[in-house]
């Protein structure tokens, strides 16, 4: 009888650990004690360009966006603002980017063309923003080349 009732109080123990070991897993494993970093600030380094410009003359602008860490889902966007001057902005071979209108880069490391039409000094800001709202402005300027 004695060891009828050590083995059912064994039982009642084993069965206890085993609740509250569940109860440990599955507590432990809580969103909120779960972070995944997706929003990474990036930096914008852009290559040494030209400090003046004829009319008609177009200018390279390398660009990089240097982050610390990469998220596959992160998508980056482009505008700029012209404040002097007279000219056209474009990626590659599209077509000549609209002030203030947003588009998507497709890639961290591009080139933009700048293309002077008028014979007066250039100002004009290029924002770039990721799918998390951080935001970087580069400010750009080119004297008149004649």
């Amino acid at each position: 009888m004695k060891n009828v009732i050590n083995k059912k109080i064994l039982q009642l123990c084993m069965y206890a650990m085993a609740v509250i070991l569940i109860s440990f897993v599955f507590g432990s494993c809580q969103d909120s004690d779960l972070e995944i970093q997706q929003d990474f600030p990036f930096e914008v380094q852009i290559m040494p360009v030209p400090s003046k410009i004829a009319e008609n003359e177009t200018v390279e602008i390398r660009i990089s966006l240097l982050t610390p860490s990469d998220f596959n889902g992160t998508q980056y966007h482009i505008r700029y603002f012209q404040y002097e001057g007279n000219g056209k902005l474009q990626y590659f071979n599209d077509p000549p980017y609209l002030p203030n209108d947003e588009y998507q880069l497709p890639q961290k490391h591009f080139r933009l063309y700048y293309t002077s039409q008028a014979s007066e000094s250039h100002q004009f800001s290029i924002w770039i923003r990721d799918s998390f709202g951080n935001e970087r402005r580069v400010d750009l300027e080119f004297d008149n080349a004649s």
